[in-house]
């Protein structure tokens, strides 16, 4: 039953843990994809223990949807981490070469080591994220073509599936994985924003409300040029003409309206987590 305590973490989403730890030994590296949107909440906890000290390749994904001057901080941070480096992505478009470039590079040590040994080392990297991020749509960018399915709703991934991306590059894809423990809730109100949770187990008021007063504070002109002056939810609503018979208010047009809105983009670009916030 919907709730405004959000928590989601399916049957599916256990298997999917259970087959990242089952399946990492012969990995390489890992490709992790973050919304670019929300660059720590994409940041699952769980995923710790799975890849230890194997090189990760932090991957700012969907780039297109956020202020330009908001990403050069996070791209320091990312990379600044241990045996790390961060890329930013627009997974509409192609980014084979600078991602196998860089996975590269991550990888250095390993490839130079099978070299010494006369062999040509296959770097094998896999690829996670929480739901919605974009791994699939970032994979068929790096290939060209359509080998992975995609869809804008959590969930969709649910196999393995390793792909070559080029001759000594292979990644492996995983079902978007979310956290057991969600006491962070402004974490998994971000995570509800974009999507990565699925609407039926949100009080869709609820998130609609707290997504209008984000905007009001943090993004004003952008709110007003899209809806003029609204003090509120309720002001919003009867100014679009959500109305029921007897001049009662449709909630439900108003909350779907608004979370429709951000997730086309309506508002232009937005970044729900600001660096240092």
């Amino acid at each position: 039953m919907p709730s405004s305590f959000i928590q989601w973490f399916p049957g599916h989403m256990t298997k999917a843990i259970r087959m990242m730890k089952e399946e990492i030994k012969p990995v390489d590296c890992v490709i992790y994809i973050l919304d670019a949107r929300i660059p720590l909440s994409s940041v699952n906890p769980s995923f710790d223990e799975i890849i230890e000290n194997k090189p990760r390749l932090y991957v700012l994904n969907k780039i297109d949807l956020v202020p330009t001057e908001e990403l050069a901080a996070w791209q320091r941070y990312f990379d600044g981490l241990p045996n790390s480096r961060c890329v930013l992505a627009d997974s509409t478009k192609r980014a084979e070469a600078k991602i196998v470039a860089v996975l590269k590079q991550l990888n250095a040590d390993t490839l130079e080591r099978y070299k010494n040994k006369g062999v040509r080392k296959t770097v094998r990297a896999m690829v996670i994220g929480v739901p919605n991020c974009g791994k699939s749509t970032f994979i068929n960018s790096l290939l060209g073509k359509k080998k992975t399915v995609t869809g804008n709703r959590p969930g969709v991934t649910r196999g393995k599936q390793w792909v070559a991306v080029d001759p000594y590059v292979e990644v492996l894809d995983t079902p978007g994985t979310l956290y057991p423990d969600f006491s962070d809730q402004k974490k998994a109100l971000h995570l509800a924003f974009v999507g990565s949770v699925k609407d039926e187990i949100v009080d869709q008021v609820f998130l609609s409300e707290q997504l209008f007063s984000f905007l009001k504070k943090e993004y004003p002109d952008a709110l007003q040029a899209r809806y003029g002056d609204c003090a509120d939810m309720d002001s919003f609503a009867r100014k679009r003409g959500f109305i029921l018979k007897g001049g009662e208010i449709d909630t439900e047009r108003a909350c779907k309206a608004i979370l429709c809105d951000f997730r086309k983009q309506a508002f232009g670009k937005i970044i729900l987590e600001k660096y240092n916030d």
